[in-house]
């Protein structure tokens, strides 16, 4: 099992926010893909992450879990 630590930052109301850290699985594997996620898209082609510092990351994979407790998001990329 990884550790994980929750970053927490104040958004422009001053209301704290949590954000997530995105693990890619791989077989029985887990890898930290992106830290300080803030956003999630998801459409029919792919999924986009967005960091706090704007930093994007598209890729096509399935969502596996997602763990609002500990802050974490489990991905399993989709292979053509």
């Amino acid at each position: 099992m990884l550790a994980t630590e929750t970053v927490k930052v104040r958004n422009l109301w001053g209301v704290e926010m949590c954000l997530a850290k995105v693990y890619l699985k791989e077989d029985d594997n887990k890898t930290l893909f992106l830290e300080n996620v803030a956003s999630v898209e998801i459409s029919a082609e792919k999924i986009t992450l967005t960091t706090i510092f704007w930093e994007t990351k598209e890729m096509q994979a399935d969502i596996k879990k997602i763990d609002f407790a500990n802050s974490n998001i489990l991905l399993e990329e989709v292979t053509q």
